[in-house]
């Protein structure tokens, strides 16, 4: 079965507009050492290509917050599922998300990262999906505004399926409906 409806943004968009923000955060970042938080398990393509166009040093560290499951639509209960594993305490560093949806989730996270007192914390998204907001959130540095669609590939899932797909897209109804 195919399983796009149709396609958001391309592999070659993609590309770009990384490279473009990753050229960016390095301008912003020049002479520090930035660490790259993301949050899993969907920024993590992301965050690999777009670290390939940082000239910064950049340390890595990882969390995994849940407010979805297996739905498409987010719960609004926020849980942390993986922590940090380094302190942030004095640190430069950039929260790589794949999208801002509500922004329920990250104004959790941020409020959760602030209190471990950073050097800076800034947020850089691929995807900004403002017309669903609940919560403003002050975001540095966005790959793509997009439509208040449900979204999947280049690391955003169906029920962690996906993920893989090089491109951004809306499925098709069926696939939702089937799986």
């Amino acid at each position: 079965m195919d399983i796009v409806d149709r396609i958001i943004i391309s592999e070659e968009e993609i590309q770009a507009r990384v490279r473009e923000l990753g050229e960016a955060i390095s301008r912003d970042y020049a002479g520090k050492t930035i660490t790259l938080l993301c949050v899993l398990k969907g920024g993590l393509m992301f965050l690999c290509d777009l670290a390939k166009h940082i000239t910064q040093p950049v340390a890595y560290d990882f969390m995994s917050v849940s407010s979805y499951g297996d739905a498409t639509e987010t719960s609004g209960v926020v849980r942390i599922v993986k922590d940090l594993e380094e302190s942030i305490e004095g640190k430069h560093v950039l929260i790589v998300e794949d999208i801002i949806d509500t922004g329920l989730t990250l104004s959790y996270l941020l409020n959760n990262l602030h209190s471990r007192n950073p050097a800076s914390l800034r947020i850089c998204t691929l995807l900004n999906k403002p017309e669903n907001r609940r919560v403003e959130i002050p975001i540095d540095y966005v790959g793509f505004e997009v439509p208040n669609a449900f979204l999947v590939g280049y690391g955003l899932d169906f029920k962690q399926l996906y993920r893989n797909i090089p491109f951004v897209f809306v499925p098709k109804k069926e696939l939702i409906e089937n799986l």
